[in-house]
């Protein structure tokens, strides 16, 4: 074995990095956006032996959803890629691209076992700029295949100096070869394959068997003529610690999947759910089709399944001479490499393993896969074929007259492969070149089409995606998932009655429940979401939510595990006023996930509807314990912990809500909140700088301003106040609170009458028995020295609310004036200093608005989409109306500003009375 120098090397990763670098630039698509940005494994938060207990998707092994794809070592890559830039792609991809370079200069170095240095170099350069690669190149979950390759080649290196002098045993290499098959095997499962190249290398390459001297020997054996000699015992020795050590990982990986294989859908491998011979004769089809994508590697998709591969449902079909062709052609070279001794045939046996060993995990051989054709899988195949390449063209180019046509034809599939390359890496670009590109290919796959409409979905091109959509439908009208999105994207139309149409439609195609017989194991879990999406819908309407309910539990009993159904259901409980059972909802949704803080969120939410606080906060703390960056959890635990009253807790909600404002920095909710934390406590300018921070995000944002302003008033800084008045004033000209506060100021500081009476007329025009604008009224015309009119006032006022003391007061002394002699003739102003409407400009219990935004409250309904992501939706309190239930605080506070009131009205009757 020739050893591989720095020019080599050099001109392997020059060549990869020419046909990749523009993979670069791509973004996350089509699976990258399931195993990078919807997976917590990637996240420092989450323990590292978590990556050890879930699926390369980050879903639990033991749930009937995984995928059962077991590749812990890949994701761990990933955690480190997330680490150093977190979700950055190029930092992904370029990790991608080092990968295959490792991988071509390996492969190079195992193409010298059985070429010469020149057909190496050939084979090994093939292998780089191949555009079936690019799929695990420049998707980055084709990293799985990557990290794989390196181990298997490794592994396989490894084995071949298992043979020592006088073809003795050399154990360590064998024991090296186990545990990088193990490794390999960690990245990704196609990795034990290599164990069988070990024994097809060990028996025919090392030893120098074939298979008529393995056949003659045998004979002999059985017959007693001869023993077995020492050389084939060392072999099976070796053979049979390798069986063994692989029939270990295949225990170890069964148990892993805890023997259940996943459950695919007919849409995803329809030949796997077909009678036969249609299903033989089409997966035999499958093969000289993935042959023919090595060998013409022009049109590519990056997606396979449902109706692109139509069934070969007789024998009469003409694709079946394909298959009788590449098994003919197959089994010549399969009979040349067994029969015959020398370096070609070993060369070509070696080339055929490669090619075939590790493709019958995704040959459906032994188990249905969930694709019908998987560009990325044949990664590991295409290095056979590409020997088998080298090869040819090495027995071609060693006669004198086709020399020359064979390096001009080499040169040009080199290079037209390396610029097919780099033109398919731009389809990878984003998910809308990529299905587009697949389009082009084949336009007989709904998903396609689907995926399609997701793209301009995300983009919020609804109509454009609802074109897709509605194509998707008419290429597969069977397609729960099509009907599915055309319904959602209804919905986002707001055309509501035609999205019901669409889910009932998916609803009615749901396979029917067999009595006996498990539901689950027949029909994706994402099926299932039509359901949820159409109760979701329908519970719009007030008058449906029983329906809307029937629709949840129809869910949970065809999954009692369907925590989706469990959360919405909940959710829909609560608005009918049944918290009780919402709570039950949830409770059985922790018994599914215990883990899973968005739950316990929704039970505090559950406890604070049931006038649990102290229940409510505890779980808020156990699903910030679980999610410390919960913004939800932070946000609502800090404003129960403000509206408790209790002192101690405010430091605490004070660093949520700085914590939620460090997630949220464009939330102005956040901001507000800590000025209101900040009024509570006094500190006159912290609050002052938060609510400038949240009228400064939201212009026209209620609450903030309304209390900025009382802040200034309450600060001695009332022409500070007046515009901010103006302000909320322009946008809310009905904001009553705002109206008697601008009318004091103009009253008592601007000593503007008139502009203080048409703000509290205004308030009477829109509330005519809000008592605090008829009385501060009223003491605007006694500053016009009307009495009379002020007594009628006074006396409706009175009838407005006969209790209020202040008011009964007041009328009796107007009326005093108006019967004393001195006012028989004119009006007379009162002595003194005018203090307007001082006692009165607005009424204790008003003197502070609490909220004013929709608050961030309650969660979380399954999303209404493709794939069912882990989605929040954030229902709010309507914090705009005033706090029905008052805390012992705001009761003192109120006690508070009542004393200062009632000396303000003391004030005003010295005035009234001409002190």
């Amino acid at each position: 074995m020739a050893d591989i120098n720095l020019k080599e090397i050099t001109l392997i990763v020059g060549v990869v990095t020419a046909c990749y670098w523009n993979s670069l630039f791509c973004g996350f698509v089509f699976d990258d956006v399931s195993a990078i940005l919807d997976n917590k494994d990637l996240h420092p938060s989450t323990p590292l032996k978590t990556l050890f207990q879930n699926d390369f998707w980050g879903t639990p092994m033991s749930e009937e959803r995984s995928h059962k794809s077991y590749r812990p070592l890949t994701v761990l890559t990933f955690r480190l890629n997330y680490l150093l830039s977190e979700l950055k792609p190029m930092s992904y991809h370029l990790l991608n691209m080092i990968f295959h370079a490792v991988v071509s200069v390996i492969f190079l170095k195992v193409c010298k076992l059985f070429l010469d240095n020149r057909s190496s170099m050939i084979a090994s350069l093939l292998f780089a700029v191949h555009p079936i690669h690019t799929e695990a190149v420049t998707g980055v979950v084709g990293r799985a295949e990557l990290l794989s390759s390196i181990f298997f080649l490794a592994a396989f290196l490894s084995y071949t100096k298992s043979k020592g002098p006088d073809n003795s045993i050399v154990w360590t290499p064998i024991a090296l070869t186990v545990v990088l098959v193990a490794i390999a095997t960690l990245c990704k499962e196609q990795g034990i394959t290599v164990v069988g190249i070990c024994c097809v290398y060990e028996v025919f390459i090392a030893q120098g068997y074939t298979l008529p001297l393995l056949w003659t020997t045998a004979g002999q054996f059985f017959r007693g003529k001869s023993s077995i000699p020492f050389s084939m015992l060392q072999t099976l020795i070796k053979l049979i610690v390798l069986m063994f050590s692989t029939l270990l990982l295949v225990v170890i990986r069964v148990q892993v999947i805890q023997s259940q294989l996943p459950v695919f859908t007919r849409f995803d491998n329809p030949a796997a759910v077909s009678p036969t011979p249609t299903r033989q004769l089409t997966f035999n089809y499958l093969l000289p089709l993935n042959a023919w994508l090595l060998l013409n590697p022009s049109e590519l998709c990056c997606d396979w399944t449902m109706g692109t591969i139509p069934l070969i449902e007789s024998f009469l079909d003409i694709r079946n001479l394909a298959t009788f062709t590449f098994f003919c052609f197959l089994g010549a070279l399969g009979i040349f490499s067994l029969r015959y001794p020398g370096d070609s045939s070993k060369t070509v046996l070696m080339a055929l393993c490669l090619m075939a060993l590790p493709f019958i995990p995704a040959s459906n051989l032994f188990f249905p896969v969930g694709f019908v054709v998987a560009e990325r899988v044949l990664y590991v195949p295409s290095m056979g074929f590409c020997i088998l390449v080298a090869h040819g063209w090495q027995k071609i180019s060693n006669k004198s007259v086709l020399k020359k046509i064979s390096w001009v034809c080499l040169s040009m599939v080199i290079f037209t492969h390396a610029l097919k390359t780099l033109h398919r890496n731009w389809d990878w670009e984003s998910e809308y070149t990529l299905f587009m590109s697949a389009l082009k290919v084949n336009k007989n796959n709904a998903k396609l089409w689907n995926n399609v409409g997701h793209a301009l979905e995300n983009e919020k091109n609804f109509e454009r995606a609802l074109k897709y959509f509605l194509q998707a439908t008419h290429v597969q009208p069977d397609d729960i998932g099509a009907h599915m999105n055309v319904g959602r994207t209804y919905k986002n139309l707001n055309r509501t009655k035609e999205a019901e149409e669409s889910y009932m439609m998916a609803k009615s195609l749901m396979p029917q429940i067999i009595p006996g017989k498990k539901y689950a194991a027949r029909i994706a879990p994402n099926h299932l979401n039509v359901y949820i999406n159409l109760a979701n819908l329908i519970r719009a309407n007030e008058s449906r939510l029983e329906e809307a309910d029937q629709l949840y539990r129809q869910a949970i009993s065809m999954r009692p595990d369907f925590k989706q159904a469990y959360i919405s259901r909940g959710e829909l409980l609560l608005k009918m006023n049944k918290p009780l059972k919402a709570k039950e909802a949830y409770l059985k949704a922790l018994e599914l996930d215990r883990n899973n803080a968005d739950l316990w969120y929704n039970l505090a939410i559950v406890h604070i509807e049931l006038k649990e606080p102290n229940e409510a906060l505890k779980n808020f703390n156990r699903a910030l314990e679980l999610n410390p960056k919960h913004k939800l959890a932070l946000f609502n635990s800090a404003i129960l912990m403000q509206e408790s009253g209790e002192v101690k807790l405010r430091p605490e909600a004070r660093k949520r809500l700085l914590s939620y404002i460090n997630e949220e920095p464009q939330d102005a909710n956040g901001y507000f909140n800590l000025g209101m934390l900040a009024m509570d406590d006094k500190k006159d300018s912290e609050a002052e700088m938060w609510m400038k921070k949240a009228i400064k995000l939201q212009a026209d944002f209620r609450s903030a301003l309304f209390n900025l302003a009382l802040l200034y008033s309450q600060t001695a800084k009332e022409l500070m106040a007046l515009p901010i008045l103006e302000e909320l004033l322009r946008h809310y000209p009905d904001h009553i609170k705002g109206l008697i506060l601008k009318g004091d100021i103009l009253m008592n500081q601007k000593k503007d009458i008139l502009g203080a009476k048409k703000c509290f007329e205004k308030i009477l025009e829109m509330d005519p028995s809000n008592v605090q604008g008829k009385h501060n009224l009223c003491v605007v015309y006694f500053e016009e020295k009307d009495l009379l009119k002020a007594e009628r006032c006074l006396v409706e006022t009175l009838a407005l609310a006969p209790h209020e003391e202040y008011i009964q007061r007041h009328l009796n002394i107007v009326r005093d004036k108006i019967s004393s002699s001195s006012f028989a003739e004119q009006p007379i102003s009162p002595t003194g200093k005018t203090s307007g409407v001082e006692g009165d400009k607005i009424p204790a219990e008003n003197v502070k608005e609490v909220g004013g935004e929709p608050r961030p409250a309650k969660i979380i309904k399954p999303s209404d989409n493709k794939s069912q992501p882990k989605s929040n939706k954030l229902l709010g309190k309507n914090t705009d109306k005033e706090t029905p239930h008052k805390t012992t605080k705001e009761i003192k506070e109120i006690e508070k500003k009542r004393v200062a009131a009632l000396k303000r009205l003391e004030e005003i009757e010295r005035i009234l009375n001409g002190e």
